[in-house]
């Protein structure tokens, strides 16, 4: 069981929302979209599942081409952020309503339905109407009816974004392996790197219509093709600065240099970008070798347990996170202390030229 996107190009009019893409997914895998508000994830999806057609490409299921092919002839299951019920039928009926259409024994549509509405949490709600629920019981309700129709593709679009907080960490652990169980194709859209990470499986990160890097999702989280996919698989996006290679050193301005090991030996003098995530900004040394930079603190946001600290260097705006709570005045001077191992190296054409020394690692 394969799904093929084959060179698909989508437009509306003179915009394109989709550039040239081509993408294979296998049975029984987990992959993610990954991508800020558009950027190309509920119309790839919409072309995967047969809602739109593709201006261009193909769209092969098998090997079969079903680029024409209707959305209710494909054997595709869909949740929305934005859920969908059948607002006169009970829990019960909606989330039965797939196996009905199948003509599926009574037996099974109930143990199938038991089933789904333990694991989402709705065993004494089936005798409800829809419009009797909340935002989420609603979407649980319409997440369990994709859970039953046990289609080959599996279609989420941000889904358990009205969800609360404890139901959304459960879900985010059991959907996946259920839906890897029954072989589906399994697609979910998410602006969030957090939870990419959380569900696994494989990730493509997307930017302005086009999938900048696929694969598995450590593997595109610690080693980023380019720097818009570092900054995609970042929450919040990757710091940045200017940097140059010169002989066995990597010159940071300010005076602030590191010895070029390893990969970054032996990459060839000049000027590059240098990318280190907002956990790996610190305000206190981190160790002898660290790299510091003089900079102006702009605000804090406390989050808890942890503290976004946004500062401003020489114009670019970088956001550290930190523990414990910080209540600093904005305004004031900061050193700021990155660990060198944790530093990206990108050409000035946005290309990784060399991981994090910590990404070798892992």
């Amino acid at each position: 069981m394969t799904l093929v996107l084959d060179h698909v190009i989508k437009t509306v009019g003179a915009d394109a929302h989709v550039h040239e893409t081509s993408l294979t997914l296998e049975r029984g895998t987990m992959n993610v979209l990954l991508g800020p508000t558009l950027s190309g994830k509920t119309t790839l999806m919409r072309l995967m599942a047969g809602l739109d057609r593709p201006t261009s490409g193909r769209v092969l299921w098998n090997g079969q081409d079903v680029t024409g092919t209707r959305v209710q002839d494909r054997d595709v299951a869909m949740v929305y952020q934005q859920f969908v019920n059948y607002p006169t039928l009970s829990v019960y009926e909606n989330i039965a309503s797939p196996l009905k259409v199948k003509g599926r024994p009574r037996a099974e549509i109930e143990a199938a339905v038991a089933r789904a509405a333990r694991l989402m949490k709705l065993e004494t709600l089936l005798d409800r109407r829809p419009l009797e629920l909340s935002g989420g019981q609603q979407q649980r309700c319409a997440l369990a009816r994709a859970l039953v129709k046990g289609a080959g593709l599996v279609l989420l679009d941000e889904p358990l974004a009205n969800l609360d907080y404890k139901l959304r960490e459960e879900l985010r652990a059991e959907i996946p392996r259920i839906f890897e169980e029954s072989g589906a194709i399994f697609v979910y859209a998410t602006t969030e790197p957090e939870e990419a990470l959380l569900l696994g499986g494989n990730t493509a990160t997307l930017w302005e219509g086009r999938i900048t890097q696929f694969g598995r999702t450590p593997d595109v989280y610690r080693r980023p093709a380019d720097a818009i996919t570092a900054r995609v698989f970042s929450d919040p996006p990757m710091n940045f600065i200017a940097i140059a290679k010169a002989g066995d050193r990597l010159m940071f301005g300010e005076g602030q240099s590191c010895a070029a090991l390893g990969a970054l030996a032996r990459l060839a003098d000049g000027r590059y970008l240098a990318g280190f995530r907002a956990n790996h900004l610190a305000l206190e040394p981190k160790g002898e070798k660290g790299l510091v930079f003089s900079a102006t603190l702009a605000e804090t946001e406390i989050t808890g347990s942890e503290t976004f600290v946004h500062i401003d260097h020489g114009g670019e705006r970088w956001v550290g996170l930190v523990h414990g709570v910080r209540d600093l005045p904005p305004g004031r001077p900061v050193s700021v202390h990155v660990d060198p191992a944790h530093v990206y190296v990108f050409g000035e054409d946005g290309a990784l030229a060399a991981p994090a020394p910590y990404a070798l690692a892992a």
